[in-house]
């Protein structure tokens, strides 16, 4: 026996096969023979090695007493059977469910140990831990600057697959949602190539299913992360195909489920590569068969697949609704008692409900809105609160015939609630879910919504960090102001809040699109009879929409001079006092120098667009208030 070349010893001592554990003695007694100091460290590393592999509480005692970086710094040591103990052990210690910290001077010295010229044992330990050790951004960084990739993508051209596999496992984890990791991947020379023909070449016919998985999933990770384009050849015409084959029934269901999660991970946010992933006329039926087995990780690989390609193209989300008893096992993941699988089922509700087609039919038939509103009702997990309310929005719009059942579900009081949660995304939520309720809906209805909600919980909303919120409760606050002929009722019962909330937006240190909402608002009060008056009574309103008028930005301009050309409208009770004030106020003199320069660039500039500069919206309105001020 080749003691040097041999898969560590340590390891064949705990072997079943007698022959190899006869053979680990032999060795151990060889090292032993003549040295007191090899018989201590050999017996320190058998009792390492055994402590490694036992419970957690003998982890968590040789985390707690330094033994990782005592193994590390024997490998300082220049006995080759006393490094490939160390080794040993540290691959054992790394992949169990601890951190161990390893420093900059660790990894390189570890990745000293996986080049060409050191033995498959070695290697084998080295892409391992590796891989066991990449678990997020420090440790993606770590490898990075240490130089991994050069060393693991040298490590990929060793035909045996303990060694590929887990080479290919970390780097698709140091590719994982990390752009500028990704980037020195894929830009990472070998042998005159850049690193994806490497993984092109790896993703041939020939090679193991586990091979072809952990090389889709890397290039996976690296167009998730931007160091590829989704309509790369690589992805497109390799990865993609690949995992699509994968999820096949001839399979077997674990590489299935994995090429399903695979594929939806790379699908979820391109649309392109939705569609492309749904051209193919078997995988929606491979996916459906998918959720006839009973193991959780494989539904939920399924429903995840079926979110994902299913998120954007309204022809797709019918095709995979009319997948044979889709809709009958989605409900049943709904009311699945794995926590996993409800909520993949959720996920996958909430993609198929963005079609208003299914809304009005199949949702409407399968009452889908009751197992929903069980879910919310029961206390479940954030993730999942986050997940089904983010489908109940979809249910609670005006054309959803699941409407108005969920209304007298008391859900109204429910999105209030989640409107005060200290997760962003379920205070998006409440607040999406109430706007939607609110759009074109009766006066009651707006009334119960700010009853629900409250002063205090508004203005704290429109404080909001998260700036999708405050837009959408700006959107709640613009539907309610409209139309025209609920705006005087509206604001006569809360119009000083309202007045209040926009001040505060337009005061505050926001964006032109934010602000344009709050503009917006006022062109929606500046519609209504009696509603004017509340803008026309605010000195401090009146000058910011006149500073509007001449605002650098497009949209607010456009959005002030709408709320002016209300405000001065004739035929409408007190039309003539609100027009000489606004005179005084110097709005003609504005309208006349907006008005010249847009006669201006239309005469002298060939190449104005009014368009780009000045719509067609805009100088509509001009004219029609200087036709009203003059």
């Amino acid at each position: 026996m080749n003691v040097e070349s041999s898969r560590s010893y340590m390891d064949d001592l705990y072997s079943t096969d007698p022959e190899k554990c006869l053979a680990s003695i032999v060795c151990i007694k060889n090292s032993v023979i003549g040295s007191n100091r090899q018989k201590q460290s050999i017996i320190a590393q058998v009792t390492v090695g055994s402590l490694a592999k036992g419970t957690a509480e003998h982890i968590d005692v040789l985390i707690s007493n330094g033994v990782p970086e005592a193994l590390l710094d024997i490998l300082e040591e220049d006995n080759e059977r006393l490094i490939d103990a160390c080794l040993s052990c540290l691959r054992t210690l790394t992949q169990q469910s601890i951190r161990v910290n390893f420093t900059a001077k660790h990894i390189e010295k570890l990745l000293s140990y996986a080049g060409p010229e050191e033995n498959l044992s070695r290697q084998c330990c080295i892409a391992n831990m590796l891989s066991a050790l990449c678990r997020g951004l420090p440790e993606q960084n770590l490898l990075c600057s240490a130089g991994a990739q050069h060393v693991l993508l040298t490590l990929l051209n060793v035909q045996n697959s303990a060694v590929r596999l887990p080479t290919l496992t970390c780097l698709a984890a140091m590719c994982f949602e990390n752009r500028n990791v990704a980037i020195e991947v894929v830009n990472t020379i070998f042998r005159s190539s850049e690193s994806p023909n490497i993984f092109v070449l790896l993703l041939a016919r020939d090679k193991s299913i586990e091979t072809l998985l952990e090389t889709a999933k890397c290039l996976t990770n690296m167009c998730r992360s931007g160091a590829l384009a989704p309509n790369d050849s690589m992805i497109v015409y390799r990865a993609m195909p690949t995992l699509i084959r994968i999820c096949q029934p001839d399979h077997l269901e674990v590489h299935r489920a994995t090429a399903a999660s695979t594929l939806a991970y790379l699908t979820e946010v391109d649309s392109s590569l939705q569609q492309l992933a749904a051209l193919s006329n078997q995988l929606i039926n491979a996916l459906n068969d998918l959720l006839s087995f009973s193991t959780a990780s494989t539904k939920i690989a399924a429903f995840t697949a079926f979110a994902s390609i299913g998120a954007n193209d309204e022809d797709i989300r019918k095709r995979i609704i009319e997948t044979h008893r889709l809709i009958e096992k989605v409900l049943e993941g709904l009311a699945d008692q794995d926590e996993g699988i409800r909520l993949a089922a959720v996920r996958c509700l909430h993609s198929l409900s963005r079609s208003v087609q299914q809304l009005r039919t199949t949702f409407q038939d399968h009452t889908i809105w009751r197992p929903l509103m069980a879910l919310l009702s029961g206390n479940p997990p954030t993730e999942l609160l986050i997940a089904a309310s983010s489908a109940l929005c979809n249910l609670l719009l005006e054309f959803s015939p699941s409407k108005e059942p969920i209304l007298q579900q008391g859900v109204v009081q429910l999105l209030a609630t989640l409107t005060a949660k200290p997760e962003p995304a379920l205070r998006l939520n409440g607040v999406w879910a109430l706007m939607n309720m609110t759009f074109q809906t009766d006066q009651r209805l707006k009334s119960q919504i700010l009853t629900a909600l409250g002063t205090d919980q508004i203005f704290r909303l429109l404080a909001d960090s998260d700036v999708r919120v405050l837009m959408k409760t700006l959107g709640l606050l613009r539907n309610l102001v409209s139309p025209r002929n609920h705006t005087d009722t509206m604001m006569a019962l809360h119009g000083s809040q309202v007045m209040q909330a926009v001040v505060l937006v337009l005061e505050g240190p926001h964006s032109p699109e934010v602000k344009e909402q709050a503009l917006c608002i006022l062109g929606n009060i500046a519609d209504g009879e009696r509603s004017k008056d509340h803008i026309m009574a605010n000195e401090d309103v009146l000058k910011k929409l006149t500073d509007y008028m001449t605002h650098s930005d497009n949209s607010l301009q456009t959005a002030a001079i709408f709320c002016i050309s209300n405000l001065v409208r004739r035929d409408e009770p007190g039309y003539p006092e609100r027009q000489a004030r606004l005179r005084d106020m110097g709005v003609l003199t504005i309208l006349h120098q907006l008005v010249s320069t847009v006669n201006d660039n239309l005469l002298y500039d060939k190449s104005y667009n009014k368009t780009d500069k000045m719509n067609t919206c805009l100088i509509s309105l001009l004219m029609d208030i200087y036709f009203w001020l003059t």
